[in-house]
């Protein structure tokens, strides 16, 4: 038995998040400091949140599976609790701007919990998941079954404090991570392919009741800013003074950029909001069509190393905790660059590693932070069969 002394720090993922601070930081200082003239002091934050998200980082590594299984319930417990209290505390003029009941707020500084639930919900998930399996040997109907209710219940709380917090997009990440951990779990495709049709269908009488019957949808607590939304999706020049203003002026900061950019700092097209939701706007327009690839190669190439890792752990635990972290930065990728080129409708998602939002990013950095763990804690044994324990 050959042990593997490979490296226990993946310079990969390292390379990668370094690549996103740059950009980054240089396009918030872009958008901020050399565009919108606001001073300087957002690059300065954001350089802090990448340094409490590196400590973050090399904190977690710290823990290894055993201590992330006897967390996962603790950390979920926390979650939930601030998820309350955010209910009755939260800042009311941020709630006035977004809409969302989403933000503590203390002094300067913002804080939104459901940024760090997301992770503790994963840590939850996959400790659910890995106990279930490990009861039951092997996957019969039933025991998929029990495994999809244990699910529902553990996601059932953070889905309605989310949705009670009129965050849509947060909601949208948390379905993701569920949707990948199931397809990982080992449920039979006799069980996933009937709830996947039913969920599409749900989606699309919903949209269709959107275009053709609204009434029926207010009934069931719908609100008109989330249908304008859809109106905006389908039709953005329906209302390009109002709702669709900011989706329009995003479509030709990035069409503006053409090929090679305009050059860093370089702006013509107002963009709302552009430092944080809309900040792939400040990409396409300064960098062009080559740097947005830049942009997403660099993301191919941070979730290929994350897949890699899961694909060499032998621990189930570790493989369910880094497939919700993958699916969490992947659906914040798609949908943010999506909605930002009209593909998707808006919602209030930030592109990961690169938005202004210091509770975002170091949710982000936390998540890094656990699959890193993997290969830190990991030890591969030649022609094994062995697995590891939790």
């Amino acid at each position: 038995m050959n042990e593997n002394n490979e490296s226990k720090i993946d310079y990969g993922i390292i390379l990668s998040v370094l690549l996103l601070a740059l950009m980054s930081i240089a396009t918030i200082f872009s958008t901020t400091f050399l565009i919108e003239g606001k001073g300087i002091q957002a690059t300065v934050m954001q350089v802090l949140w990448y340094i409490i998200g590196t400590a973050s980082i090399i904190v977690i590594m710290q823990f290894d599976s055993e201590q992330l299984w006897k967390l996962a319930p603790i950390a979920y417990g926390v979650g939930l609790l601030l998820l309350v209290l955010v209910l009755f505390f939260y800042d009311r003029p941020t709630e006035a701007f977004t809409g969302a009941k989403s933000w503590f707020k203390f002094g300067p500084i913002t804080f939104q919990p459901s940024e760090i639930m997301k992770i503790a919900f994963i840590l939850m998930l996959a400790r659910v998941v890995t106990q279930h399996n490990s009861e039951y040997d092997q996957h019969f109907v039933r025991a998929d079954f029990v495994l999809l209710g244990k699910i529902i219940l553990t996601s059932l709380a953070p889905l309605v404090l989310v949705m009670l917090q009129n965050d849509l997009g947060t909601t949208l990440v948390f379905l993701a991570i569920i949707g990948g951990v199931v397809l990982m779990s080992g449920v039979t495709w006799k069980i996933i392919l009937p709830l996947f049709l039913s969920f599409a269908g749900l989606a699309g009488g919903v949209l269709f009741m959107v275009v053709y019957n609204r009434d029926v949808l207010l009934k069931f607590g719908f609100k008109p800013y989330q249908f304008a939304r859809i109106d905006t999706w389908l039709d953005p020049y329906h209302d390009a003074a109002d709702a669709a203003y900011q989706l329009i002026q995003s479509m030709k900061a990035i069409g503006s950029g053409k090929v090679f950019g305009k050059g860093f700092g370089v702006s013509e097209v107002y963009v709302p909001v552009r430092e944080s939701d809309m900040i792939f706007a400040t990409i396409g327009e300064n960098f062009g069509f080559i740097g947005s690839c830049a942009l997403i190669f660099v993301y191919f190439l941070l979730i290929y190393q994350m897949i890699r890792i899961c694909f060499d752990t032998k621990n189930e635990f570790y493989t369910y905790i880094s497939t919700g972290v993958i699916m969490m930065i992947l659906f914040h990728v798609l949908e943010n660059i999506g909605m930002g080129i009209g593909l998707l409708p808006l919602t209030g998602i930030p592109l990961p590693f690169i938005s202004q939002g210091g509770t975002a990013l170091l949710g982000n950095m936390m998540g890094v932070g656990l699959v890193m763990s993997m290969r830190y804690h990991y030890r591969s044994y030649m022609f094994s069969e062995e697995k590891e324990g939790f």
